[in-house]
């Protein structure tokens, strides 16, 4: 039985009974700042009116409201510690809501990406999810438990890129504690290529500088031809690979631990699966008219196999589909992906964010 201090940062079923000095804290529009003994102090709010009967600390301040174009800083944390879990419901296109998380008052954050994306709901769509990291419930209920530690500060922030104010409930859950010499922060990278160009390979990261370990992809794959998408190989190239990798895979869907086709053999459909580690949850169909397209959304994580690398990671997936003769045929598709990994910081500068139109899903 362990008996070392516990700093509230090692969170399993083995160890919740041990006693720890870290204090738990959280942030929404009922307490902005998170500070101990302020929560449900507001006045005014979303809530204001439905609670005119009641007063003070009767759910006035649920939600806030984004602007048409505005940023807004939905917390501020200026002590050691990490965030445990976030929680959000968010009105709107989903893909015209852009998260960011800045650690320790760096300039450029260390996680942009589309809001829907991040939680492995980039299609803008309720999809239930039921994995470690991410959980997305009825009715459009948002949820990470991705840890993120930061030394010194953590400023987590929305931009409303759609043309219309949005309404966001949300809670950011952290503990405020010391943070080991060796952890690192977690970051996410969006990227999107549509249409893919003719036998080029996408690639899912590049860039990356530094130590830490690769544990996450969200994927969508917009597909532009009939037959089967997903015979493609995903690679990893760690620390120094140029024209081979160190891992490569056998196809898609093996590599989001599926197989055959993501098929179900009885009713011949693609079937939807939601596991603690990879999921295909979003499959969306051709309805004979206007939703003239295919378009699938699916998760691995690498919480228990995280790829670790010293110096440099790259990931790259090839869009590979059949011709005639059992040939390959190079897919043409709109492909868009998040990346997560944990690093040392600094980081290296992230590709240029899609604007909103090279966003949207159409």
């Amino acid at each position: 039985m362990a008996t070392q201090p516990h700093n509230g940062l090692d969170n399993r079923l083995d160890n919740l009974f041990l006693l720890s000095d870290a204090k738990s804290r959280s942030i929404s529009p009922e307490n902005f700042t998170g500070e101990k003994g302020k929560g449900g102090m507001a006045t005014e709010g979303t809530g204001a009116k439905a609670a005119r009967d009641l007063g003070q600390g009767w759910k006035i301040s649920p939600s806030v409201v984004i602007e048409e174009g505005a940023t807004f800083t939905l917390g501020e944390i200026k002590e050691s510690g990490a965030i445990n879990h976030i929680w959000m419901t968010p009105t709107g296109n989903w893909r015209f809501l852009v998260f960011r998380v800045y650690y320790d008052g760096e300039e450029t954050p260390s996680i942009e990406v589309p809001l829907g994306d991040f939680f492995a709901c980039g299609l803008g769509e309720y999809a239930p999810i039921v994995s470690a990291p991410i959980c997305v419930n009825p009715g459009s209920a948002l949820n990470s438990f991705w840890q993120m530690p930061f030394r010194k500060s953590c400023k987590l922030t929305v931009e409303n890129l759609s043309p219309k104010p949005v309404t966001l409930f949300y809670q950011i859950d952290y503990t405020l504690t010391d943070v080991p010499e060796n952890a690192a922060y977690l970051h996410a990278q969006f990227r999107r290529v549509n249409p893919l160009p003719y036998k080029d390979v996408y690639t899912i990261l590049d860039g990356v500088k530094g130590k830490g370990q690769y544990v996450g992809t969200y994927l969508i794959q917009g597909v532009n031809n009939n037959g089967w998408w997903g015979e493609g190989e995903v690679k990893f190239y760690l620390d120094g690979d140029d024209e081979f990798p160190t891992i490569c895979g056998t196809g898609a869907e093996d590599y989001f631990l599926g197989s055959y086709d993501f098929e179900n053999q009885v009713t011949h459909e693609y079937e939807r699966f939601s596991t603690p580690y990879a999921g295909l949850t979003e499959i969306k169909k051709p309805d004979g008219l206007y939703k003239s397209q295919q378009r699938f959304g699916m998760y691995r994580w690498h919480i228990v196999d995280p790829i670790r690398f010293a110096e440099d990671i790259r990931v790259t997936m090839q869009a590979l589909s059949w011709r005639s003769d059992g040939r390959y045929l190079p897919l043409q598709d709109d492909i868009s992906s998040v990346a997560f990994w944990y690093q040392s910081e600094p980081h290296a500068p992230f590709p240029t964010l899609p604007a909103k139109d090279e966003l949207e899903i159409i």
